[in-house]
């Protein structure tokens, strides 16, 4: 299938924001909404909202034919250049069978999210062939100290086209900063680690893990073959949890195809540790031979690299400093 590339987001586009997993009611309870459009606002872009982007049922969010509705409004009005999802949640997959993916592949345009929203990117891939960014929600514009980096790989991957070398970053957060902006706590990071010497390049597939592989065996899932993985997990997977999840994974009959594995950084939560996650890599026959970087800059800590999903990856686990390159599409 071809990849779908959006037009790069530009100053004075018209951004919907919508919900397609967890309600924004849920988010306005901590009330950072004047800081996230003020953040937009500086980078030239202009939002607009959902109609149902308020409701919440008894799963905190809109009911399914509600958040259907405002995707595919999303996507057919004109106007609209970009999408940014509220935050995510857990139930984004119960809209894939009845989207409209002819009329999504008609209206290719950037659409930004992650954790829960990997469902809705994967199946974007693998039904229209749509590149999708796994980057910062709405919501994530609220933070107000160190979010620098991750603004900064927002901005270079969504507005421009030339390939962005993902950061190694020196510290990070791990912290329920939304609760309080004031009590902030930085860790220092012990960098990228090396698990499988080699280098890589191909498409980029993957998201959250744990929400990538609800895909398994439906018609949503998209091909491992000739791919590099990026993959990450919240504190909701502890280490048990990411070993089952990544070696289900790699037992698909296309796994053996994979070109490169990359591994987020983990929360403090789940316990993981560099020994740990190389022994579960070291348990997966799919991987052998195949270069693997883990505790890098994806996923639910910050900086938090975006991630073309769909897009191209050139990764090298054999440097002393370990590299790797993403871009929308292949030069």
């Amino acid at each position: 299938m071809n990849r779908l590339v959006p037009p790069p987001l530009r100053a004075g586009d018209l951004i919907r924001v919508i919900a397609p997993s967890m309600s924004k009611a849920v988010v306005d309870e901590h009330d950072h909404s004047a800081r996230i459009e003020q953040r937009l606002r500086a980078l030239g872009l202009r939002l607009s909202y959902a109609e149902h982007i308020d409701e919440r049922d008894a799963f905190s969010s809109a009911a399914i034919e509600h958040r259907l509705a405002d995707l595919h409004a999303a996507f057919t009005d004109t106007a609209v250049a970009g999408i940014l999802t509220v935050i995510g949640g857990a139930n984004a997959n119960e809209l894939l069978p009845q989207i409209d993916w002819e009329l999504i592949a008609a209206h290719p345009k950037t659409f930004c999210g992650y954790s829960d929203i990997t469902a809705l990117q994967a199946a974007m891939l693998a039904r229209a062939g749509l590149v999708t960014f796994s980057g910062p929600h709405w919501s994530s514009f609220g933070m107000r100290d160190h979010f620098e980096a991750t603004l900064e790989s927002f901005r270079r991957t969504l507005f421009e086209r030339e390939p962005v070398a993902v950061g190694a970053a020196d510290v990070f957060s791990d912290d329920p900063w939304f609760l309080d902006q004031d009590l902030r706590v930085r860790s220092e990071s012990d960098g990228w680690w090396r698990l499988s010497e080699g280098e890589a390049s191909g498409t980029i597939v993957g998201g959250n893990l744990c929400t990538l592989n609800l895909l398994q065996g439906t018609p949503y899932m998209p091909s491992l073959a000739g791919a590099v993985l990026i993959v990450e997990d919240d504190a909701g997977s502890d280490v048990q949890d990411v070993a089952r999840n990544l070696t289900s994974l790699l037992q698909l009959p296309d796994a053996s195809e994979l070109r490169g594995l990359v591994i987020g950084r983990f929360q403090h939560e789940t316990q993981m540790t560099r020994a740990l996650m190389a022994e579960i890599c070291a348990r997966q026959p799919a991987l052998a031979g195949v270069p693997v970087l883990a505790n890098c800059d994806v996923g639910h800590t910050f900086p938090m690299a975006t991630v073309p999903i769909g897009g191209h990856a050139e990764m090298s686990a054999r440097r002393a400093v370990p590299r790797l390159v993403v871009a929308v599409s292949k030069k």
